[in-house]
């Protein structure tokens, strides 16, 4: 049987870079090492590190005005270090409130300064994306956050907002590496590695330059973007092995045709679930179509009471970890750039059956 793994995260894995990684586990390129033994200032590791992040930077065409941190705390821990970070002495940020994520978000931020809730689609039980025409953003905030992929809800933006000269802050933790994106467009990108890019531990901060260097007094050394990267992500040990994993993702996605052939492969997996939902009267999804998350699709049953089967069904059929989040409730199908096609077309197959079964 083959094993289809729809978390939400951690998520499934390229196969190939598992298999890689289990034949460099104990010696890596004749070194005699495994990679989590290796000092992170060694020639070896140094060399990885360094070719992480180029092919990072290539798969995002990441201009040369950002730097690219390796850090850890997940995006949770940034909730926290970007208002110490970019505040840069003004009083207050905006953010846009789309689920629960961005909540948390906001919740943090209100530690540190005013925040101006610039739209929320709270009032519609996070179904939907708020348009931009209708943002009420201050001119004078020190940036603007949001939740371009809301993992929890499946709200996913398709457009980059325009933010003017207000630095545009994006948590990309669901759905970076899923498609093209102009880094040019942001102020700073962050993304915890657990979906896109490897295991957890591991989190990603794009952030251009001169949004660097005027933490708020009192900010951890440790949480300071400067100098973090005036020390290339090393100021302590930074996650090697998550870094390592993260590197062979980005090689795979290079030759596999980067990010443009992976945005078409995610559309067609999308589309092949959301249509087969929308045929369906014993299925729901309660996401404006517009506003469709292609990384993750909440559904429920029209009958609640079949929740234990769907899902005992499904584990049984090796559709693994289809349960929804525990806020909302139902199923919640993942299908991250590792989930290939067939497992998509899987899950379809079964909630036709499962259909017919209970008919």
């Amino acid at each position: 049987m083959t094993i289809y793994n729809f978390s939400a995260g951690p998520a499934v894995l390229p196969k190939s870079v598992l298999t890689q990684a289990r034949d460099e586990m104990l010696d890596w390129h004749g070194s005699g090492m495994s990679i989590m033994e290796m000092s992170h200032r060694g020639k070896e590791f140094t060399a990885i590190a360094q070719q992480t992040e180029a092919d990072l930077r290539e798969l995002l065409a990441i201009p040369d005005n950002y730097k690219v941190l390796f850090l850890q705390g997940g995006a949770t821990a940034q909730f926290a270090m970007i208002p110490m970070n970019l505040l840069r002495g003004k009083a207050s940020a905006d953010y846009i409130d789309t689920g629960i994520w961005s909540e948390k978000a906001i919740k943090e931020a209100r530690r540190y300064s005013t925040v101006n809730v610039a739209a929320s689609s709270a009032d519609k039980a996070y179904t939907y994306a708020p348009a931009f025409a209708d943002w009420q953003l201050n001119s004078d905030a020190a940036y603007v956050h949001y939740t371009p992929n809301e993992t929890i809800g499946g709200v996913e933006f398709h457009r980059i907002p325009d933010t003017g000269d207000v630095p545009l802050v994006a948590d990309m933790s669901s759905n970076i590496l899923s498609k093209p994106i102009d880094v040019s467009r942001f102020g700073l990108i962050y993304a915890g590695a657990q979906k896109n890019i490897g295991p957890a531990g591991l989190t990603i901060v794009i952030v251009r330059e001169d949004l660097m260097g005027q933490v708020l007094s009192g900010t951890p050394t440790l949480y300071d973007y400067k100098v973090q990267a005036d020390n290339h992500s090393m100021y302590n040990t930074p996650p090697t092995y998550a870094m390592y994993i993260a590197g062979l993702v980005f090689q795979l996605l290079k030759r596999e045709g980067g990010l443009a052939t992976m945005e078409q492969a995610n559309i067609a997996k999308a589309k092949l679930l959301y249509d087969y939902l929308d045929s369906s009267d014993f299925y729901h999804n309660p996401v404006a179509p517009e506003n469709r998350s292609r990384m993750n699709v909440p559904f429920t049953l029209s009958n609640p009471a079949l929740d234990a089967a769907f899902l005992q069904g499904a584990q049984q059929q090796g559709l693994l970890q289809l349960k929804g989040h525990a806020l909302v409730g139902g199923m919640r199908a993942s299908m991250y750039n590792a989930m290939p096609f067939e497992g998509v077309q899987a899950l379809v197959d079964y909630m036709q059956d499962f259909v017919i079964k209970q008919g």
